[in-house]
């Protein structure tokens, strides 16, 4: 396919690749058949939407779209244990990993207990102590006080913890990759055990809490009760979908859709509170709960206290959740600091070894385990590889967490390393996986991880391409089209926004913005002008090019979206690249 206006290498390096021919027709007859603007026929013919799809794709029901609960395995027999504990007030421990997936999974069950008056214990594992998942002495210590521990967003390799859970009935609500054994337990509810079907494998396991309250809730009208309002809830299920970069595909982008409009409402403290300290001044949307909310809760179990995000999104007292908010926003801080020092010693080490492998990694003495997987994920995209990042403790045993590109499943091979015995433990699923290693097994696991995703095909990746929907003229971004391009999201995993091209422009202005980033004003040579932000410019030939145009004429490309400002409403582009025109 020919480059899309001809770049075949931007300022980024990137090639550009527009819409084929067939998308291009298919966007013709979308936009003869219905009344919506070319751009949004372009991005629905991406997405395979023909018009008569078009109407329930653009205004998703939740009801159509929402799977019967008991399609999952152990989903009855878990909702059936849960609500007995629930009505006859047994004791019951919420067992949940540290990310915001975990946490809100834990603050989707206190918030249904609390609306029907009871409640749980919380336990958070610290990261560095214990590690991911449920471990021995913890989950023997909770069985000896509690009648039900419902283990979420981890669980379902932990067989030896479990085990040690004797005294106590154990539920697993997960969605990680399962093992060819199941550990021994009450019910393990898993979209992605290896005897489900995987038609559900793209859910959180916050969604997979969801639908386990959805039953329990079935069950109550069944005797004549009514149970609390689960649609209230459905804001912790969107920002566990999209911070733990869940496809936003069927039921998923159902979910985080209507979990955007609870959170306009600003009924929960914990995210009303954080929300306030990002500074949101807008109504939520994806990129909010992707990148300013989910860092901020994900602080507590990176490098603070494990269970301070859970307890955030779980409180209803506004005051307790302001303070924890504002230690929260105070984690990430100092967590950004931490990342950068062992981003530029990670980044270092992996150029050294060779940026073109079938896998890139990095491994260092005392790398804050809280902070690997973010510089496995910035590894990631810097190369378009899978990314290891590891460190070791003074014990020899190193932490480390992997980031995946599309295709390459690094779940599952960082299982089979496990059962190989190169590690101590791994497991996740296709984009992320984390695992434990020796230090004398180091080389020899990571060897073998190549090799494994060498025969997925990793080796033979290219720099990746930008894709774009088309293009538009500075005076077609209106707000009026942002909007309606909105109506096509949520945009996350699966479902990039839409990018579009806008050719042979002029810099009006352009003003370089603290370290690294900059501001731009464009035109086309007539009236219209158009204002663009550009975030890191100045890490690539980006900035410097458009800083010092000299009159010279550029394609750009970018992501519309609307900018706030002293109540003031006007269309911005989120500049992402550039290519000199002509």
């Amino acid at each position: 396919m020919t480059a899309f206006l001809g770049v075949e290498s931007s300022l980024t390096g990137r090639r550009w690749v527009g819409p084929s021919i067939d998308i291009d027709r298919a966007a013709e007859a979308l936009e003869q058949a219905t009344t919506l603007p070319r751009a949004v026929c372009q991005l629905l013919a991406r997405r395979g939407i023909g018009a008569q799809e078009a109407e329930s794709f653009l205004a998703p029901a939740l009801r159509d779209l929402l799977p019967d609960p008991r399609g999952l395995k152990d989903m009855e027999k878990a909702a059936t244990r849960f609500l007995k504990a629930a009505k006859s007030g047994e004791n019951i421990a919420v067992f949940a990993d540290y990310d915001v997936d975990g946490g809100s999974s834990a603050a989707l069950l206190l918030t249904w207990l609390r609306a029907m008056n009871r409640d749980a214990t919380l336990y958070v594992p610290d990261r560095i102590d214990e590690g991911y998942g449920p471990n021995e002495e913890a989950m023997a210590q909770l069985a000896s006080q509690h009648d039900l521990i419902v283990c979420v967003d981890c669980g379902t390799l932990s067989h030896d913890p479990i085990a040690a859970a004797k005294a106590a009935d154990v539920v697993v609500l997960d969605h990680h990759l399962g093992g060819e054994t199941l550990p021994d337990c009450h019910a393990v509810v898993n979209p992605n055990r290896q005897d489900e079907t995987g038609d559900l494998a793209h859910l959180c396991a916050a969604a997979v809490v969801f639908l386990m309250l959805v039953e329990v809730n079935r069950q109550l009208r069944e005797d004549g009760s009514q149970g609390p309002d689960l649609m209230a809830m459905l804001d912790l299920v969107a920002l566990a979908t999209v911070a733990d970069v869940a496809p936003l595909i069927g039921v998923n982008r159902a979910l985080v859709r209507q979990g955007l409009k609870v959170m306009a409402r600003r009924d929960r403290p914990g995210i009303v509170a954080l929300s306030d300290i990002s500074r949101m001044d807008t109504a939520p949307n994806s990129y909010h709960l992707g990148f300013l909310l989910g860092p901020r809760v994900n602080a507590g179990g990176r490098i603070g206290k494990a269970d301070l995000g859970a307890r955030l999104l779980s409180t209803p007292d506004i005051h307790e959740a302001k303070a924890m908010a504002e230690r929260l926003d105070q984690l990430n801080t100092e967590r950004r600091d931490i990342e950068a020092s062992v981003r530029a010693a990670a980044l270092a080490q992996a150029e050294e070894r060779g940026l073109d492998a079938p896998l890139v990694w990095a491994a260092g003495e005392n790398w804050h385990p809280g902070v690997v997987g973010i510089v496995a994920s910035r590894l990631k995209e810097a190369t378009n590889r899978p990314a290891i990042v590891i460190g070791f403790d003074e014990d020899g045993i190193g932490k480390g967490s992997g980031r995946s590109v599309s295709g390459i499943d690094l779940g599952a091979s960082i299982q089979r390393l496990a059962s190989e015995g190169l590690l101590v433990k791994g497991g996740g699923h296709k984009m992320a996986a984390g695992l434990t290693v020796e230090r004398d097994k180091l080389e020899p696991a990571m060897t073998r991880l190549s090799e494994l995703l060498a025969q997925q095909g990793a080796d033979r990746i290219g720099p990746s391409d930008l894709k774009l929907d088309g293009m538009l003229m500075p005076g077609a971004a209106s707000i009026d089209l942002v909007n309606q391009l909105e109506t096509a999201g949520p945009f996350g995993a699966s479902a990039p926004a839409p990018r579009f091209a806008f050719p042979d422009v002029e810099i009006r202005f352009a003003k370089r913005i603290g370290d690294s980033h900059l501001k731009v004003t464009f035109g086309d040579g007539l009236n219209a002008r158009l204002e663009a932000i550009c975030f890191g410019a100045f890490d690539t030939d980006l900035g410097p090019a458009l800083e010092n145009h000299k009159g010279a004429r550029f394609h750009l490309a970018g992501r519309l979206d609307i900018n706030t400002w002293g109540g003031r409403q006007t269309v911005q582009l989120r500049l992402e690249d550039a290519a000199p025109a002509g």
